[in-house]
């Protein structure tokens, strides 16, 4: 996450042919000059743009290229177990999946139809989207390059909002190719604390009150620490609570930076991009994933060859800066966010996880793709330094992956599921035949360089410079890093179904 970084866009990096990290795809046209990381939507993600791809890469693509793996929907599909529901005409018909981000991106519809005619899938019924807390004053004509109070918004952070609206529209369709998208805009960014996110949930608050949806994806989240009092995160609950109320299902991604998190002065209204620093160097977690009716999704890497079968178990996501080709001492480039809340006590659905937890709200719930080493190809022609195809991660990647898989499990069920938790972690416990498959490797411990930005393509000076943050371990049942593991959603989707009261 970045700033309440559209959880996942924590960062942004757009990298030219003569960058350290990365060099440009063989099939690519000519890469713009290497641009400084941008501060995005949190939860936030990590984009690799490097120069403008005229076709989504494949897998052989990115390792050749770049080092590293990265995936196609068919491959995503696949490694879900997707198929055998598809085959039985389970694929999100009827639903509405809600995506919230600030700013949107003006190019979202064409975007997705590109992004389908070229990876095979259909349009999806409907594409709606709307701004109910206000119009979108930020555009590519007006945003600045150095954040002034009185707006518009800096063109780094409206990028990479574009980026993160590509990300979440497309992904979550991917996953559910026959459910409806509701793509709400706000016109406000959410940075770290308070700022911009009343507007947020007024905006959601307005999908329900109007019954415009059945899951509502977040792809941002803010460090618990930057709010001024647990009473500020406390007083802008509203829409959760009235999504309990009405069956709506609220997801969040569970950030970015593993075991800690972004961190500002929350005197200042942590208002400017550029005032969010990472890391808090003690363990952190954010807001809104904490919160009991949300349901937060934590990050895994998959290891896929190239027709989607996996060589190997997925694992935590835990990517270093030497897997994007940073030099010098290695640092954590990107981690799934988890921990204990510092802000809401145990909730009941976690009593039986009671010895991982201890007294506080533990996070994530549940996990699913996140790493760059790994990362999804999206389409976005707003964003110059993208300007077609580029590669992305973050758990801003995991929020629209699962909430596709929420989709079809209202199919199934007849009706939309609302709040998952207490039926999620029934099937955590019961372990049988619930489809969530246990993660037994990896953990999301985090190392950042206090003189170097991280996710950058930085190198941090010294080793001296370097601050561990303990993080979680995987250990094959619930634990702070992934949750209750990730799905098999071909058994996942029909048992969280019938859970929830309705099913086959």
């Amino acid at each position: 996450m970045a700033l309440i970084r559209g959880a996942a866009l924590t960062a942004v990096a757009v990298l030219g042919a003569g960058s350290a990290a990365l060099a440009p795809a063989a099939a690519a046209a000519p890469a713009a000059a290497a641009a400084a990381v941008q501060m995005v939507p949190f939860s936030t993600g990590h984009i690799l743009a490097a120069g403008h791809m005229a076709q989504p890469p494949t897998t052989a693509d990115c390792q050749t290229d770049f080092g590293i793996a990265c995936y196609e929907p068919f491959q995503l599909q696949k490694a879900y177990n997707l198929a055998p529901l598809f085959a039985k005409g389970i694929e999100g018909k009827g639903e509405t999946i809600v995506i919230v981000d600030a700013f949107g991106s003006p190019s979202i519809a064409s975007d997705l139809k590109a992004f389908d005619a070229e990876t095979g899938l259909p349009n999806p019924p409907s594409f709606k989207v709307i701004t109910p807390a206000g119009p979108i004053t930020t555009t590519p004509s007006n945003c600045v390059t150095t954040y002034s109070p009185t707006g518009p918004d800096t063109c780094s952070d409206y990028y990479g909002w574009t980026d993160e609206t590509s990300l979440d529209v497309e992904w979550s369709h991917t996953m559910a190719p026959q459910a409806n998208i509701l793509l709400v805009e706000t016109p406000m960014t959410e940075t770290e604390g308070i700022y911009g996110f009343p507007q947020i949930e007024e905006a959601e608050n307005y999908v329900i009150d109007h019954h415009l949806g059945d899951v509502i994806s977040q792809s941002f989240g803010a460090n618990e620490s930057t709010f001024s009092s647990p009473a500020q995160i406390y007083s802008m609950r509203s829409a959760y609570i009235n999504a309990a109320a009405h069956g709506v299902t609220v997801l969040a991604a569970s950030g970015d930076q593993g075991s800690t998190d972004y961190i500002c002065d929350p005197a200042s209204g942590c208002a400017d991009p550029d005032n969010a620093i990472c890391c808090q160097s003690t363990r952190a977690v954010d807001w809104p994933s904490t919160d009991p009716l949300v349901t937060a999704v934590g990050g895994t890497q998959l290891h896929l060859d190239a027709a989607g079968d996996r060589t190997s178990p997925d694992s935590v996501w835990n990517d270093l800066s030497s897997t994007v080709g940073v030099t010098g001492p290695v640092y954590t480039w990107g981690a799934s966010g988890g921990g204990h809340s510092k802000v809401f006590a145990r909730p009941q659905f976690q009593n039986g996880v009671a010895s991982t937890v201890g007294p506080s709200r533990g996070v994530p719930d549940i996990a699913m793709s996140a790493a760059v080493n790994g990362a999804v190809d999206f389409y976005d022609t707003t964003d110059p330094s993208v300007a077609g195809w580029g590669i992305v991660g973050g758990t801003s990647e995991a929020s629209p992956l699962f909430s596709g898989i929420v989709a079809l499990a209202d199919q199934v069920a007849g009706h939309s599921l609302g709040d998952l938790n207490p039926s999620l972690y029934a099937l955590g416990q019961s372990r049988g035949s619930s489809g969530i498959v246990p993660i037994t490797k990896g953990s999301n411990t985090f190392t950042f360089c206090v003189a170097a930005d991280v996710e950058s393509d930085a190198s941090c000076p010294s080793s001296s410079d370097l601050i561990t943050v303990p993080g979680f371990h995987a250990n094959g049942s619930y634990n702070n890093a992934t949750g209750w593991g990730t799905v098999n959603a071909a058994s996942f989707v029909p048992a969280l179904a019938s859970s929830a009261g309705g099913g086959w």
